[in-house]
C-alpha cells in the first residue's frame, strides 16, 4: 500500500538529515515542498533527482484531497517544510488529516525539529511541557499570555527576530521579570547561541545585541519559577 512520507528536513546543518530519510525522498513518486527553491537546494546538495510540487499553507486546502486520492491510486508522496518536521508550525497537517479520513497510511520519520534541542539544553524541566508556536501576532495575543502566565508545565514559543524583544517584554508583564527563561537562536547553525537568565536578563541582552536567526524561547512554568527563585533564596 502506498503511503504519505513525513520527512524532516535540518533546521541547520545539513549532517542532520538521515539516511533514511535521503533514500525515501529518492524513492518515492513525488515531493511535496514548501519552497521547491528551498528544497531544491537541498536535493541537490544530496544528489536526489525526483519531482517536486508546491505544497504551502496558500494553497494546501485547495489540493489535499487531489494528494491523498495520488496515494490511494498507488504513488508514495513525500512531504517536506523549508526547516523541521512538517504539520509542526509548517504546513502539513491539514494533509494528514485528510489522509486519514480516507484511510490513506501516513509514516511520519524521526528527525529534527527546533524546539527539542532547545529545551533540552534549556536547563528547565522537560519531563512536562506545552508547545505553543507562534503566538498570535494581533488579536487575542494579549489573552493567551495572559492564560499561560498561570501554566505550570514549561512553555515553548516559536518567535521571528523581528519580534523576539517584543514577546519577551510582553511575556515579562504577565509572567514577572524574574520568571527563567532559556532563548535559542540559529540551532544547529555556525551561530548558535543560547541565552538563559531572567526574562529581564535575557530582554536586557536582546535590546544590545541585535536579534538574528530563528528563535526559540523556552519559559519555565510558574511552579518551576517559584522553585527556582525558593532555590536561590537558601543558597
Amino acid at each position: 500500500m502506498a503511503k504519505l512520507y513525513i520527512i524532516p528536513t535540518p533546521v541547520g546543518n545539513l549532517e542532520d538529515m538521515t539516511f533514511r530519510a535521503i533514500r525515501i525522498l529518492k524513492e518515492v513518486d513525488l515531493i511535496l515542498a514548501e519552497d521547491t527553491r528551498t528544497t531544491g537546494l537541498l536535493l541537490k546538495h544530496f544528489e536526489i533527482q525526483n519531482k517536486m510540487q508546491s505544497h504551502h499553507k496558500f494553497n494546501e486546502h485547495k489540493t489535499v484531497e487531489q494528494i491523498a486520492a495520488k496515494i490511494l491510486s498507488g504513488e508514495n508522496i513525500a512531504l517536506v517544510s523549508d526547516a523541521g518536521t512538517p504539520g509542526i508550525s509548517d504546513p502539513g497537517f491539514m494533509l494528514v488529516r485528510e489522509c486519514v479520513r480516507q484511510g490513506v497510511q501516513v509514516e511520519c520519520l524521526p528527525g529534527a525539529t527546533a524546539f527539542v534541542p532547545a529545551l533540552v539544553v534549556s536547563g528547565l524541566p522537560g519531563d512536562k511541557f506545552c508547545f505553543e508556536g507562534f503566538l498570535p501576532q494581533k488579536k487575542g495575543r494579549q489573552t493567551r499570555i495572559k492564560e499561560l502566565a498561570t501554566e505550570e508545565r514549561t512553555i515553548i514559543f516559536y518567535e521571528s527576530p523581528y519580534r523576539v524583544v517584543k514577546t519577551l517584554t510582553q511575556l515579562a508583564e504577565y509572567c514577572g521579570t524574574d520568571r527563567k527563561v532559556s532563548v535559542s537562536r540559529e540551532i544547529s547553525k555556525f551561530y548558535e547561541e543560547t541565552v538563559r537568565g531572567s526574562l529581564e536578563e535575557v530582554i536586557t541582552h536582546f535590546s544590545t545585541h541585535e536579534p538574528k536567526g530563528e528563535f526559540v524561547i523556552i519559559l519555565a512554568g510558574i511552579k518551576s519559577g517559584k522553585e527556582n527563585k525558593e532555590t536561590e533564596k537558601l543558597n
